[in-house]
């Protein structure tokens, strides 16, 4: 039987695996947390004109508004699925704010410093950034429903994977096999707020997929940000890899696929100079 390893405080380091409970300074947050007043979160749709449900399949909403930095990956366009979906696939978007910029030197220092030269890609370097918003959305008759959670997956981009947390803390777990088989959890992790937390290899993200079981509702205090029909109380940050190749201006993607992501493009260049020359 497979021991789950004890909840752990503090530092944590494993093969394939670094958590620092305490990463972000408080003042840091709090300008991280102002800028992220400026940006209008995204609401995505699945699917699209040009990339349908598939059978037994239908449209249908993330379960949470998002925001890309370095490129936006649009959901109905498919990244990451090689081969095919590593081509026309990724969109320029916003560079990192002078704050996160800082903070990623040091994310990369520790990450060629804690894991293994064979576990790092050549040209490595965290250029994306996917933000979630977790917490509850709101229905047009006021219903709220919790929709803080992640179900099993990997993320195929490659090399090591960081991710910064704020607000209230995920009950986050690495599990190997089939999700129903109990026993199953390779290691589990409260993410706290101010965490950093970055996994790589071949164990921990080859092999396991990883999940975010729940995110506490202790404090009661939701972050004010600028999204519509959302609670936010807590705000991952998840930093990733996607070679340069890969990550193209908006007018030089397909026509057909300028058309499936146009309306999340104007709605962006509403609140967004950079996402409104993009589309000039």
């Amino acid at each position: 039987m497979n021991r789950v390893p004890k909840l752990k405080k503090g530092i944590v380091r494993r093969d394939g695996l670094f958590y620092h409970p305490t990463f972000v300074k408080k003042d840091e947050k709090e300008v991280i947390l102002t800028w992220l007043k400026t940006l209008k979160p995204l609401w995505e749709m699945r699917f699209s004109k040009h990339n349908p449900p598939p059978e037994g399949d239908e449209q249908r909403k993330l379960l949470r508004p998002v925001y890309w930095l370095g490129n936006w990956q649009f959901a109905c366009l498919n990244y990451y699925h090689p081969p095919k979906g590593t081509l026309n696939r990724c969109v320029k978007a916003e560079e990192y704010p002078p704050i996160l910029k800082t903070m990623l030197h040091t994310v990369e220092g520790i990450t060629k410093t804690h894991f293994k030269k064979n576990e790092i890609p050549k040209n490595w370097k965290l250029n994306t950034c996917l933000i979630n918003f977790y917490g509850s959305s709101i229905d047009e008759n006021g219903k709220k429903t919790d929709t803080a959670r992640v179900g099993d997956h990997k993320d195929f981009e490659l090399g090591p994977v960081a991710s910064i947390s704020f607000g209230e803390r995920a009950f986050f777990q690495f599990v190997l096999g089939n999700k129903n088989l109990k026993n199953n959890i390779l290691f589990e992790q409260w993410l706290e707020d101010c965490s950093l937390q970055i996994f790589g290899g071949e164990l921990y993200k080859e092999r396991a997929f990883h999940r975010v079981q729940r995110v506490e509702n202790k404090l009661k205090k939701m972050i004010e940000l600028d999204v519509d029909s959302f609670e936010t109380r807590r705000i991952n940050f998840t930093f990733r890899y996607v070679p340069e190749e890969h990550i193209i201006p908006f007018k030089k993607l397909p026509k057909e696929l300028q058309e499936d992501i146009l309306p999340y493009m104007e709605t962006l260049a509403n609140s967004s100079e950079y996402f409104r020359k993009a589309i000039e």
